[in-house]
């Protein structure tokens, strides 16, 4: 038998380090060749670490939410054969001389086993007395709860008494012949004031749960605080009227093309998109990233779209990039592919990477109004909100209208307030006459 070290590989991207998230296995596992070991995170991309071969584990060479540098050594297992580890120098050498992975914390509940006490001099081992544990049908305390289901013993009076004052006799120490409870043992437990427990069905709790910050959460502790701390926002809430674009995402969703591919579902998103499309045409600033380090304004002609999009591992932006380019389908459909691919797990770091202007939704749970994060180093981000329907007074009367807020954040050392309510109002027009969206 011999061992086999296991380094971090190069996970690509020209990283240098890689922050470890997750462990498939503990030590002592017998994995086999291409069995997953662990995760570890570049950025906002998860890469799982396959075992080379078979093997025993023997030692894990790093902790959830350490940070490890590639070539560092993660796994040592036991394999057959020879293993990578060389019994004479060589460079993994160091690593078998590393301080072994540390024990597991007994629990609670296990207790080392007795010390054999000396012996007699007759030469007669003395045998430790039996542990005496207490019956669970003796409280410890005096006044303690006593067992669930047990009835104490008390007389009618003493019973009414102690429902009016709304005290459970299960708290009460009796001193009476089997533990009888009198009224002077409601006296007695009266009188120490605070401690009363009352008969209501709450208890406190003082647990304090320690959460270790790793992973996907980290990077989006580390990107709100980036932003929150160097961008003064400014936020902009509108209401828009989007009954008219309500009635045409319906009809555009029950037309069917013959001979044509099938179009996707359309929702409210590629119309916003085509909408942003247009204003920024007449506001290219809007479309930036600002570099507050240097000083620079970098305003990209290609319109990157980020989508905000909540995942089981946290918050990820996916871009649609060039949404210049792409009419409302193909917008749409890749939407639908990227919301995908996030939710599963598959997105690259491309996918993930390079917007310049983003979305942020919270569906049917949008509430009223929000105040959207910037997602730094761009200057603006845009926020819908629910959709609801609301009275709205046409001159005449009121009319039943399906009205939703956009609530949107721009970066104040870029973009005055004049020329965020300008760039909402224009995405308000195109929304309230959606016909515009497509007359270029």
């Amino acid at each position: 038998m011999g061992e086999h070290i296991i380094k971090l590989p190069d996970v690509g991207e020209g990283v240098a380090e890689a922050e470890l998230v997750e462990w498939h296995v503990k030590i002592g596992d017998i994995v086999r060749e291409d069995t997953v070991l662990a995760a570890v995170m570049t950025d906002k991309a998860t890469v799982e670490i396959p075992s080379p071969v078979d093997g025993e584990i023997l030692w894990l060479g790093a902790e959830i939410g350490d940070t490890v540098a590639i070539g560092s050594p993660i796994v040592r297992l036991k394999v057959a054969g020879e293993g990578n580890v060389k019994p004479q120098g060589g460079d993994v050498e160091a690593v078998a001389a590393e301080p072994p992975a540390k024990l597991p914390t007994p629990k609670p509940e296990t207790a080392a086993p007795a010390a054999k006490a000396p012996p007699k001099a007759g030469g007669t081992d003395v045998k430790p007395a039996p542990a005496v544990s207490k019956s669970p049908q003796q409280p410890s305390v005096p006044g303690a709860p006593r067992p669930e289901g047990e009835k104490p013993l008390a007389s009618p009076a003493v019973r009414l008494r102690a429902k009016e004052a709304g005290i459970d006799l299960r708290q009460v120490s009796g001193t009476g012949p089997a533990g009888r409870i009198g009224h002077e043992d409601i006296d007695a437990f009266l009188a120490r004031g605070p401690q009363v427990a009352r008969t209501s069905g709450l208890a406190r709790n003082d647990a304090v749960e320690d959460i270790k910050v790793v992973g996907l959460r980290r990077k989006i502790a580390e990107k709100m605080t980036l932003s929150k701390s160097r961008i003064p926002h400014i936020t902009y809430v509108e209401e828009i009227d989007v009954t008219a674009l309500e009635d045409l995402r319906a009809a555009l969703n029950k037309e069917k093309r013959a001979g044509k591919a099938e179009r996707p579902k359309l929702t409210l998103l590629p119309f916003l998109m085509r909408a942003m499309v247009k204003a920024i045409s007449d506001q290219p600033n809007l479309n930036s990233l600002f570099d507050d380090e240097a000083g620079v304004i970098h305003q990209h002609g290609g319109i990157h779209i980020g989508i905000a999009a909540q995942t089981p591992s946290g918050l990820v932006v996916p871009v649609v990039k060039h949404a210049e380019a792409r009419d409302i389908w193909e917008c749409g459909a890749e939407v639908i592919r990227l919301a995908e691919a996030a939710k599963s797990g598959t997105a690259t770091r491309d996918e993930l990477s390079g917007s310049t202007i983003t979305i942020t939704s919270l569906g049917a749970m949008g509430g009223v109004a929000t105040t959207p994060v910037i997602n730094h180093p761009e200057v603006a981000i845009i926020g819908v909100n629910k959709m609801m329907v609301r009275p709205v007074w046409d001159g005449t009367q009121f009319i039943p209208r399906k009205m939703m807020n956009l609530s949107s954040s721009f970066d104040h050392r870029v973009i005055d307030g004049w020329d965020a309510a300008v760039f909402i109002q224009r995405i308000k027009t195109l929304l309230e006459t959606p016909a515009l969206i497509f007359v270029d």
